[in-house]
């Protein structure tokens, strides 16, 4: 099955309303006065990472990257749940974990070791404590609103080519910082929100699905890491900056270029008036 064939069938599974029916990057659950966000994310050797990543890199994008998630949802990291698959570099991984989830004061908690053949693949699960109600959600854009992004696109596409420099470009890929400062700030004023993980063009469609409307974009003001590579630069992903909507009248508590208008009353994208067709390779799919 294709992604979103699977993803489809798994909607008529998924009819608890904390499900946000499986349009979100996260669960939403209210339980003993707290207001819970749950997210989980996985990654592949040589599919979301180098066949010969360091694993302590691998152990720091597993983590950030569903941090990353609760940033888009204005949460508070509570703890991680990882799963580990065992080989070479296992030391290593420890290392990275260490490192990831002292920086961001997030505890581990559990998660679940496994041996097998074949490519290594890793999984976690990230708890947040909501700091704000309602929590943001991909279905919450609204006709009128203006389309923000935090951030350049296309670092770590350009990283992945700079390999161990050090430079901006090669952590952007290595060691991806989830903004969960920045989420935590916007949180009150924003209508939809989602972390740029598949790719700008792809994300804004699903966005603009999610919420029933158009999303009217324009190049010149989305921000890319290199110009004359703009067409990769948002369609590649592995960004991580903050997409969200918010009123053009809003005073925004963070800088974010405002890349386009929400339109109409069917979900449709469109990049300086041409309509975008999302079966065309708007970005990374499974």
């Amino acid at each position: 099955m294709a992604e979103l064939d699977f993803v489809d069938a798994l909607k008529a599974i998924a009819n608890n309303p904390a499900a946000r029916g499986l349009e979100d990057d996260a669960a939403v659950v209210e339980i003993g006065g707290e207001t819970l966000v749950l997210t989980h994310d996985t990654l592949v050797q040589g599919v979301h990472v180098r066949e010969d990543e360091d694993p302590a890199d691998i152990a720091w994008k597993l983590v950030a990257v569903n941090l990353s998630d609760l940033a888009a949802k204005g949460a508070e990291p509570v703890g991680v749940l990882v799963s580990h698959m065992l080989g070479t570099g296992d030391d290593r991984f420890v290392a990275g974990l260490r490192e990831v989830l002292d920086e961001y004061s997030t505890p581990l908690l559990g998660g679940d070791t496994v041996r097998a053949d074949g490519r290594r693949v890793w999984g976690c699960t990230a708890i947040g404590r909501a700091t704000h109600t309602p929590v943001p959600d991909r279905r919450g854009a609204r006709s009128g609103e203006a389309i923000y992004v935090t951030g350049a696109l296309g670092r770590a596409m350009l990283g992945i080519s700079d390999r161990d420099s050090g430079s901006v470009n090669d952590l952007a890929y290595r060691r991806p910082r989830p903004l969960l400062t920045v989420g935590h700030k916007l949180v009150p004023h924003v209508g939809a929100m989602m972390d740029v993980s598949d790719g700008l063009l792809l994300d804004c469609w699903r966005m603009a699905r999610a919420s029933g409307l158009g999303f009217a974009l324009e190049s010149e003001a989305i921000p890319v890491a290199d110009r004359d590579r703009f067409d990769e630069c948002i369609r590649w992903g592995d960004d991580y900056q903050l997409l969200f909507t918010a009123p053009v009248s809003a005073e925004l508590p963070v800088p974010a270029a405002r890349i386009g208008m929400v339109e109409g009353a069917q979900p449709f994208l469109s990049l300086d008036g041409r309509i975008l067709d999302p079966k065309d390779g708007l970005g990374y799919r499974h």
